[in-house]
């Protein structure tokens, strides 16, 4: 089966790459710090994005139900529904791995303020209607049809429901996106040798995807790009270039039906 065989690469993969800790202080303290000191430049990534979604999204929503039922798609250890959790909304962290250390497994660290839901987000088993948020956390580039995927969280949503893509590589050109794939099909077959594609994910995003998915499913997006300093951003670009190509870009793309 393509899922177990991607769960099982993905696990060895993120094993080799140090993700997780045994100190629970760790999960709780993501994205602000990362304790195992060895990704910090992804969770600062993340948390520059956490944070724009707090502001743009949650806050607004926070103003009108002080209570939000949520679900966070791939949540993987569940620190996102844990932060949510802790401002009062009834966050439910929805992953395919149950592992201890990078996966729902890691709930016991947070004190049973999370529901855990060991579940793919193209079948989701909620009510039509129900949820307030459905957030995509680091995890919409592993659907194999974005269509398929957001329709099915239209469905979970409720009248005036909202829905967040966060930390999905976006690019301006495709073949950017086509050759970031290349390039990380080829290190992971040199460095464990899978090239883990068991999946046919779509991997990315460009704009033109994102007006097709508006037209397809009748949604309207709105694009909030988080604030970086200079020196991230001069970082960013010298990376593109050194790589030869147009540097991914993680904006928070939040969505409504219209």
């Amino acid at each position: 089966m393509a899922v177990a065989q991607f769960a099982r690469e993905y696990q060895t993969v993120r094993r080799a790459e140090g993700w997780g800790s045994l100190d629970g202080a760790y999960y709780r303290a993501l994205p602000y710090k990362d304790l195992s000191g060895r990704h910090a430049e992804i969770w600062r990534v993340r948390a520059r994005s956490f944070d724009t979604f707090l502001r743009a999204v949650v806050e607004p929503l926070e103003a009108v139900r002080t209570r939000l039922r949520v679900l966070d798609l791939g949540a993987g250890t569940g620190w996102l529904a844990y932060r949510l959790a802790r401002r009062g909304h009834a966050a439910v962290a929805v992953d395919i791995l149950d592992d201890g250390l990078d996966g729902l497994g890691a709930r016991r660290h947070y004190a049973g303020l999370i529901a855990p839901l060991l579940a793919e987000f193209d079948r989701l088993p909620v009510d039509a209607g129900k949820v307030d948020l459905i957030v995509f956390n680091a995890s919409l580039h592993y659907s194999t049809d974005y269509a398929t995927t957001l329709r099915e969280a239209l469905r979970a949503l409720r009248p005036g429901g909202t829905l967040v893509i966060l930390d999905t590589p976006m690019y301006v050109d495709p073949t950017s996106g086509a050759r970031m794939v290349q390039e990380r099909e080829a290190r992971f077959l040199q460095t464990y040798g899978f090239a883990s594609n068991a999946l046919p994910s779509e991997h990315f995003l460009t704009r033109q995807r994102l007006d097709q998915l508006a037209r397809d499913l009748n949604i309207a997006w709105q694009v909030h790009q988080p604030r970086w300093p200079l020196t991230s951003a001069v970082r960013r670009a010298v990376n593109g270039l050194r790589a030869r190509r147009e540097p991914a870009h993680f904006p928070v793309i939040v969505g409504r039906s219209r």
